[in-house]
């Protein structure tokens, strides 16, 4: 075996200063409220996957809401130290049937005004948010975390289903480059973790993967 071949890089995933995860998450948050408004009379129409829009919606407004709930929620110790850990640390619970019946039981507790209560719930955690430091430590299903590290998190939920909601309403996929740098550092802090990065690469340049037509090049 070569030396090459036996030397890996360990790479730490990205430290994201608490400043550039607010302002992520708040710009994050003002998409999806912008959008959830374009909905109109679209409610019941699809979605993602077995998700109407309603549920796409409730799904995506927790996102703010377990900010909320984990503050309430101190942990004693640190257990998982970034937002890509916590992806891949929660990867057994992020799917099947149990988070769909959360997702439409979140689009009913939404009410007769969806959009309305989402700018709400928005406007409430972002007040709250803007009276930490970022240091707190909270629990989440996935463990102890700082909420500095929890943040990007939230703003990956909030970007990638934004952009599901904007494709199911035929809308532009207006991310905000400040929300979608962080989105994207996330994304390629667990590629280089899962050791996927080739094919990441090849997907984003047109080779293989990727849809028709599509290349960062």
């Amino acid at each position: 075996m070569s030396v090459q071949s036996r030397w890996r890089p360990t790479l730490a995933p990205m430290d994201f200063a608490w400043a550039d995860s607010r302002r992520a998450f708040t710009d994050a948050a003002g998409w999806f409220v912008r959008t959830a408004a374009l909905v109109g009379d679209r409610w019941d129409h699809p979605g993602l996957g077995e998700w109407d829009v309603r549920a796409l919606v409730g799904h995506t407004s927790r996102s703010f809401l377990t900010v909320e709930t984990y503050l309430d929620r101190p942990a004693v110790s640190v257990e998982v130290a970034s937002a890509s850990g916590y992806v891949r640390a929660s990867r057994s619970a992020a799917g099947g049937a149990a988070v769909a019946a959360r997702g439409r039981e979140a689009g009913t507790a939404l009410g007769a005004d969806p959009a309305g209560a989402v700018a709400e719930i928005a406007a409430r955690v972002l007040r709250l948010v803007d009276t930490q430091d970022g240091s707190a430590v909270v629990t989440t299903i996935a463990g102890g975390m700082r909420l500095r590290d929890y943040l990007p998190t939230r703003t990956f939920e909030l970007v990638v289903h934004t952009a599901d909601l904007a494709s199911a309403l035929g809308e532009p996929l207006d991310v905000p480059a400040t929300a979608a740098a962080q989105a994207l550092q996330v994304v390629t802090d667990l590629a280089l973790a899962d050791g996927v990065a080739g094919p990441l690469l090849l997907a984003v340049t047109g080779r293989s993967g990727g849809a028709a037509g599509f290349s960062v090049l």
